[in-house]
């Protein structure tokens, strides 16, 4: 699988990601042999969130591989931490109480990226500030990001902060683009001109911020599967013609499709079928050219002005 790199943390990961938040629906063995064959593929980056599971996910990625030093060097561990039961909190206190439970659950002494789930209104930027600066010094985090937040919520905080933020997750997927529709359609009068994102797509390309794209086969948020849903036979039957073409999945086409844009979009797939997951990374091999990319787009039910 091709590498890129993490923002400016020189951290070098393959193109796809693999999201473990239903590993803990797993058997042992069964999370064993996704996380072995992740790595064979080359899906080095493993990503967590406190509320996976209820910290369930966490517990049972550590248990599947044993979390030996050998095998952890191997491999590029986030977690993300800042949503409550009910509400949502950076507070010190807590971005610091949710990295340790962590770490104790993934059974390591370090994640080698923490990232900010969801924007918290009553964000105080010095208070992360200091939460990450602790943990950093700490050894127990060596990169920072941020997940689901706008140009101008980044600002905020890199006012503070002494470290890079290095990465966004952001839902994006052919069926869910409003990150690009903006940029499309540019000063005109329709529903696809509202910018409801503050321009994230050319601000990461500016700052050098990864963006980590999640839920990249599910349409509108997150109401379901677009691949292969009869509800969206356009769209998938261009999925199938270029399938055919590369002689690949429809679902690998579809994250080609996101790999296709020039940001460096890294996809964070969550499948925990080792078999799929395979078929998916063939992505990685596959260029669309520019009018394959924009036939998706259309046949998504875009319209280009």
């Amino acid at each position: 699988m091709k590498k890129i790199q993490l923002g400016n943390s020189g951290l070098e990961v393959g193109e796809i990601a693999l999201g473990c938040m239903r590993m803990h629906a797993l058997e042992t063995k069964d999370a064993t042999y996704v996380i072995e064959n992740a790595l064979e593929e080359g899906v080095n980056l493993f990503d967590h969130a406190d509320i996976y599971g209820q910290g369930k996910s966490e517990e049972a990625f550590a248990a599947a591989i044993d979390m030996n030093s050998s095998l952890r060097e191997k491999m590029v561990i986030q977690t993300k931490c800042g949503i409550r039961n009910g509400f949502y909190d950076f507070s010190k206190e807590h971005i610091i109480g949710s990295v340790e439970e962590s770490l104790k659950r993934l059974n390591t002494d370090y994640v080698d990226i923490l990232a900010l789930h969801r924007p918290d209104a009553l964000m105080e930027p010095e208070e992360v500030a200091e939460a990450f600066t602790t943990l950093k010094e700490s050894g127990k985090v060596r990169h920072f990001g941020v997940s689901n937040h706008n140009p101008m919520q980044i600002e905020l905080l890199k006012k503070c902060l002494g470290q890079d933020l290095i990465l966004n997750q952001m839902q994006f997927s052919l069926m869910h683009t409003p990150m690009l529709d903006a940029g499309i359609n540019v000063n005109m009068q329709n529903d696809f001109s509202v910018m409801r994102d503050g321009g994230m797509l050319e601000y990461s390309r500016l700052n050098n911020m990864t963006i980590q794209a999640w839920s990249p086969f599910q349409y509108g948020m997150i109401e379901g599967v677009f691949v292969g849903n009869p509800d969206f036979p356009e769209v998938n039957a261009k999925l199938q013609e270029l399938a055919e073409k590369y002689d690949v999945t429809d679902s690998a086409i579809a994250i080609a499709w996101i790999l296709r844009h020039p940001a460096n979009i890294q996809p964070v797939v969550g499948s925990m079928n080792p078999k799929r997951l395979s078929d998916i990374a063939k992505a990685s091999h596959i260029k669309l050219t520019r009018q394959e990319w924009y036939d998706l787009y259309l046949a998504a039910g875009n319209n280009l002005p």
